[in-house]
């Protein structure tokens, strides 16, 4: 049984709401947006946002809820996760100013961005908690369909995400496309992107 209107709306509000607020994903597309053009920003977002699908799976199977329960398991998802900024981090601050033009990029380096997004949402833990706490809220208990609803639910915040994550990509290129005239420009913009990327992946390991 699908969704209904109300519940689909007041759910629609919510997540739109929680997507613009400034958070660690919007940092990521706005940088690397900048940095790397508008069709790189706009599929890192949408990588992003279809990381949310994965986050929806393991809500519905109810992993979410024995990765929270457990101190031990949540703690290497973690430092995984940090880990992993960093990473990508470091590789942004090696870059040469490579900030290089949208239409020069190659097939292969926009894969890795949209991968990059996929596996960054994926492996968020946060992401993991706020997802096993938000969906069950618009879940109708008098409904027998449960499952489906999450199913359904997290689908939604996919699709709006997977929107303005893309919105928020392209003007951010649009800017980084002006900023780029200039090597050194896109030098700076690379140390930015990875200085973000930095301070995101150290927050996650050392504050959690």
């Amino acid at each position: 049984m699908l969704l209904d209107a109300p519940q689909a709306l007041g759910f629609l509000g919510a997540a739109l709401l929680l997507t613009l607020a400034p958070g660690p994903d919007n940092l990521l597309v706005l940088s690397l947006g900048a940095a790397r053009g508008r069709l790189a920003g706009m599929l890192f977002g949408l990588g992003c946002a279809l990381g949310c699908l994965s986050h929806t799976l393991l809500a519905m199977l109810g992993i979410s809820a024995l990765l929270a329960a457990s101190p031990l398991a949540f703690g290497l998802l973690r430092l995984a996760g940090g880990a992993y900024l960093i990473y990508l981090g470091w590789m942004a601050l090696r870059s040469s100013g490579g900030a290089a033009p949208q239409a020069s990029q190659s097939e292969d380096s926009l894969r890795q961005l949209f991968l990059r997004g996929l596996i960054a949402n994926a492996i968020n833990p946060k992401v993991v908690l706020f997802f096993l706490s938000f969906l069950p809220q618009f879940v109708q208990p008098a409904r027998v369909d449960g499952t489906l609803q999450i199913a359904q639910l997290g689908l939604l915040f996919t699709l709006q995400a997977a929107l303005l994550f893309s919105l928020l990509g392209y003007f951010a290129g649009q800017v980084g496309e002006w900023l780029k005239a200039k090597r050194q420009r896109g030098l700076w913009l690379d140390r930015l992107a990875g200085g973000v990327l930095l301070a995101l992946g150290l927050r996650l390991l050392l504050l959690g």
